[in-house]
C-alpha cells in the first residue's frame, strides 16, 4: 500500500477538549502524543525523512481532557453487512465502556443496519442498558440485527438530531466505513456536534490499514475444522478429494491462513492469483498426478477465486452494490467428476461449504479480546470529540484512522509476498497453475 502523507493521516476533532475525563483519578493509562509509525521499513521511511515528515498514525487509547459531558450524553450503536464473529462482544464492548467508564447512560441501538437510522425504520432503536448486553458476547450474530446497501444520508442525520444521538458508533467493513465517511461529511456540512466512529468489521481481514479485523481468527479456527474433515474422508476413498470453500470474495486471507494452519492442504485457491483447469499445467493436470503419487488430495477455494472460469448471463448484484459470486465450490467439483471420468480414473470427492455456519459463530477467545479493545478504544476515540475515523491496529498498537484511507477500498494478497509464498511452501503446489496451452 502507498504511505499517505501527514496530511492525509491527520485525524479530524470536532473541537477544543476541555472537560476533564471522570477516568482521571482511576490509575488509568492515557494516551500522550506518541504515535505509531505508518510503515516499519526503514528504506519506504527514508523518502518522507529527506522532506522532514514523519507519516504516522495518532494513537488510540484515554484522554485526559474530553470533548463531551458524559452525563448529558446519548450514543448510538448500528451494525451493517454480514454476519461476523465478534459483533455483540463490540456492541457489549461500547456499551459497558460507556456505562461503567464514563457514565453514560443513554445508548439507542440503531435496528437492521443503517436502515434503522431512517424514517422509515423497521423499529424503534434499543435501549442498551448494561444488563441487556451483559451475556450478549456468548452468541453469535448480532444483537441489533443488520442489513446491506446504502441509505439517504441527509435523513440519516435528520434522524440523529431526532434521537439527540451525540457519538455514533458505526460497526462494518467497507461500505459501512464508507457510508460512515458520509455521514460525518453531512454532520459537517451542518457543523453539528456528532461524531462519527468506525469499528472494523470484515471476516474477510481486507480492510487496509488494519492488520487485523475482528471475526478473522474465529474463521479461520473453524475453517481448519472443515479441513480437517475434509482431510479425513479424502484419504477414507481411493482417489478421495476432499474440496472446501471458504469465504473471501476478492481475497484470500481466509484460505491462506487456515491452510498454513491445517497443514493438510494440497492446493489452496484465492481470488488473487489465476489458475486454470484445463491443459498442460492447470489445476485439473496436477490434481491427477497428486492422486497418483498419493491417492488422496484436499482443494481449499475462496469463494471469489475463478469466477473468470465460470459463463454468467447476468451480472447480479446484492443491495451494497456487490456483485453476486457464483459458486466456484459446485463448478470444481463437477469438473472434477468430468475430468476423472472421461479418462477412466475412479473417485470421489466431496463437498464441504461451511460459509454460513462460520459466519454465525460466536467469538473465540482471541477475537472476543480483540473485540473487547476495538470497543474501549472506539468509546475512547468517540469521547475525545474525534470524527470521520475507525480504530485501527498497526504495528501492534491501537490507531485512530482517517475514514478517506479506508473507505471503498480493500487490502489482498500480494502473490511475491511471504503469507503466499509460505501457502505455496506448505502445500506443494506450483507457483503458477495456468495452462500453457
Amino acid at each position: 500500500m502507498e504511505i499517505p502523507s501527514a496530511d492525509r493521516l491527520r485525524v479530524t476533532t470536532l473541537g477544543e477538549c476541555r472537560q476533564t475525563s471522570p477516568l482521571v483519578g482511576r490509575r488509568e493509562r492515557f494516551a500522550g502524543d506518541s504515535r505509531v509509525l505508518a510503515c516499519a521499513d526503514t528504506a519506504e521511511l527514508e523518502p518522507f525523512l529527506e522532506r522532514g515528515e514523519l507519516p504516522s498514525f495518532e494513537s488510540a487509547g484515554p484522554r485526559r481532557e474530553i470533548f463531551f459531558e458524559p452525563r448529558q450524553l446519548t450514543c448510538g450503536v448500528v451494525t451493517c453487512g454480514g454476519l461476523c464473529p465478534g459483533l455483540n462482544d463490540v456492541i457489549r464492548s461500547v456499551v459497558l465502556t460507556l456505562h461503567h467508564a464514563y457514565g453514560v447512560r443513554r445508548v439507542l441501538g440503531f435496528r437492521y443496519g443503517y436502515g434503522g437510522i431512517t424514517a422509515g425504520r423497521r423499529d424503534d432503536p434499543l435501549l442498551l442498558e448494561a444488563g441487556l448486553v451483559e451475556t450478549i458476547h456468548e452468541q453469535g450474530g448480532t444483537l441489533l440485527g443488520t442489513s446491506r446497501g446504502p441509505q439517504d444520508v441527509v435523513e440519516m442525520v435528520d434522524q440523529l438530531m431526532k434521537w439527540r444521538v451525540s457519538i455514533l458508533f458505526t460497526v462494518g467493513g467497507d461500505g459501512t466505513l464508507s457510508g460512515a465517511s458520509a455521514i460525518a461529511g453531512e454532520i459537517a456540512r451542518r457543523g453539528l456536534d456528532i461524531a462519527v466512529i468506525g469499528i472494523p468489521k470484515t471476516i474477510d481481514n481486507d480492510l487496509v490499514w488494519t492488520e487485523r479485523t475482528f471475526g478473522f481468527s474465529t474463521a479461520v479456527e473453524a475453517a481448519r475444522s472443515a479441513i480437517t474433515a475434509a482431510h479425513t474422508e479424502a484419504r477414507a476413498a481411493w482417489n478421495g478429494i476432499g474440496l472446501v470453500k471458504l469465504m473471501g470474495r476478492h481475497a484470500g486471507f481466509i484460505a491462506a491462513q487456515a491452510t498454513l494452519s491445517s497443514g493438510d492442504v494440497n492446493f489452496c485457491l484465492v481470488p488473487e492469483v489465476p489458475f486454470s483447469l484445463d491443459g498442460p499445467g492447470g489445476l485439473l493436470d496436477h490434481l491427477g498426478q497428486r492422486l497418483e503419487e498419493r491417492r488422496h488430495a484436499v482443494v481449499v477455494v475462496a469463494e471469489g477465486a475463478g469466477q473468470d472460469l465460470i459463463a454468467s448471463e447476468t451480472e447480479e448484484r446484492d443491495a451494497s452494490g456487490n456483485l453476486k459470486l457464483e459458486d466456484v465450490g459446485l463448478l470444481l467439483r463437477q469438473r472434477f467428476r468430468e475430468h476423472f471420468a472421461g479418462r477412466g480414473v475412479p473417485m470421489t470427492v466431496k463437498y464441504i461449504d461451511p460459509s454460513y455456519m462460520i459466519r454465525s459463530l460466536p467469538a473465540n477467545s482471541l477475537d472476543s479480546s480483540f473485540c473487547l479493545m476495538l470497543g474501549q478504544h472506539a468509546v475512547h476515540a468517540g469521547m475525545a470529540g474525534r470524527t470521520d475515523m475507525m480504530v485501527g491496529f498497526w504495528n501492534h498498537r491501537f490507531t485512530h484512522v482517517p475514514l478517506s484511507l479506508v473507505a471503498g477500498r480493500q487490502k489482498q494478497i500480494e502473490p511475491e509476498q511471504e503469507t503466499w509464498q509460505r501457502v505455496l511452501g506448505a502445500t506443494g503446489q506450483p507457483p503458477s497453475m495456468t495452462s500453457s496451452t
